[in-house]
């Protein structure tokens, strides 16, 4: 429920509100971003775009053997899919590297994870800011629970909200469903992919399930989409939902009466995040790049204070500080300076963060960012930094995507900077 006098706080209950009911009050946003790995090439080499592109190990010329991770919209036209064997796929769609000619042949890129994984943090740090509960999934799946963030009557807005942040922020476009629970959150996402936003209210959920086919229910695979159409007789969703309960459980266990619940758009689980975050940190972009050092400083200095108040919230102590700076159009650099111990001191946030920012004091920059990160959930008896010699930390030195070879000199405290990814 929300505080009507507030819709950013959660209200008691209604007396008589059974949980049941109260349940069907949740809104639950599904974030599935569009085929990623080909999305984050694309970010950091904008000529792809539009282009077929395939994403995947094994078509270098001796190479034995490999896959497709992914491939984007223009490759499957091709038939190019996730998961094919590369030989397939480059059956169907020619390396342009190895064709005379450009026409029906695609761009074929290898498998990097560390820099999927940084631009995946990025948008995780989004989806932290507009939620208080997050369930990530994959590097570009996640949950958010926003029941207490807004309402079903503008529900659309906030998850158009959030697509646009993770676009102009990121750079990356991401698919949103919105739904009461998180079976069909993960349906409406899916269903008007790619960029779509499909929001389905509470009193929508059935006529929206019903004519869908079988295998778009969440959890419904193809063989068992098969084996339903067989021995059931089910096609759709509908079908599903009407099935006999009892007879189910006999063919498919306990699996076979959930997948009737969501069919029926019944889905009581909770969205709970996977353990404890492994950091905290806010960005900000400017509406256009800045070179002038004092709103840069000012910006992390605001960004910095509201990491060291949630992390404060949390009780979370943490041994690392860091900062990004986003040069036009999308070259990330960062930095990170290592604590002696696990510390919690807000102060001190915001003065490393600052130092670590000299170094872009005359660089235009388009977005900024601060963390902390090296968490430990533990009493804070130990938080006091009076002992800290500030001259004692590790500076860690990060180079975007444009520069993943160069390593900076040693700081002046006789630190030692290394080139890592800012996660």
């Amino acid at each position: 429920m929300v505080d009507p006098e507030d819709p950013t706080r959660p209200g008691e209950r209604l007396p008589g509100v059974s949980p049941a009911q109260d349940a069907q009050d949740r809104i639950v946003l599904h974030v599935d971003m569009d085929c990623f790995y080909a999305a984050c090439e694309r970010l950091r080499e904008p000529e792809l775009r539009d282009e077929p592109v395939v994403v995947g190990m094994g078509y270098e010329p001796g190479d034995d053997g490999g896959a497709v991770a992914t491939a984007s919209y223009e490759a499957r036209e091709y038939g190019v899919e996730s998961a094919q064997a590369i030989t397939t796929a480059l059956e169907r769609l020619p390396r342009r590297a190895d064709a005379d000619d450009s026409a029906g042949t695609g761009l074929y890129r290898p498998v990097d994870l560390d820099y999927y994984d940084a631009v995946a943090s990025d948008v995780k740090d989004i989806l932290h800011d507009c939620a208080d509960t997050v369930r990530e999934v994959s590097i570009d799946e996640a949950y958010l629970d926003v029941t207490d963030r807004t309402d079903w009557s503008v529900a659309e807005g906030f998850a158009r909200h959030v697509k646009q942040r993770i676009e102009r922020e990121v750079g990356v476009v991401a698919s949103v469903g919105v739904a009461p629970n998180m079976s069909a959150a993960k349906v409406a996402s899916d269903h008007d992919k790619p960029d779509g936003l499909v929001v389905v209210p509470p009193a929508e959920l059935r006529g929206f399930l019903e004519p869908l086919p079988v295998e778009e229910i969440h959890g419904v695979g193809p063989v068992t989409a098969r084996e339903l159409r067989d021995e059931f007789d089910v096609e759709t969703a509908g079908d599903l939902a009407a099935a006999d309960r009892r007879a189910l459980a006999e063919r498919f266990g306990d699996r076979g009466p959930e997948l009737r619940d969501r069919a029926r758009g019944n889905d009581d689980r909770a969205v709970t995040p996977r353990g404890l975050p492994k950091s905290f940190s806010r960005e900000s972009a400017f509406g256009e790049a800045v070179t002038d050092p004092e709103p840069k400083r000012e910006q992390v200095r605001t960004l910095a204070e509201a990491v060291a108040d949630r992390a404060e919230r949390e009780g979370a102590l943490y041994r690392t500080i860091g900062i990004k700076a986003v040069e036009p159009p999308f070259d990330v650099n960062t930095r990170e300076r290592s604590l002696p111990g696990p510390v919690a001191d807000g102060q001190l946030v915001v003065e490393t963060a600052l130092e670590l920012l000299a170094e872009f004091e005359a660089v235009a920059v388009r977005k900024v960012g601060v963390r902390v990160s090296n968490l430990s959930f533990t009493e804070r008896n130990q938080a006091s930094l009076d002992s800290w010699d500030s001259g004692g930390g590790r500076e860690t030195a990060t180079g975007g995507s444009q520069d993943r070879s160069r390593r900076s000199e040693a700081d002046g405290s006789g630190g030692q900077s290394t080139l890592t990814d800012f996660q």
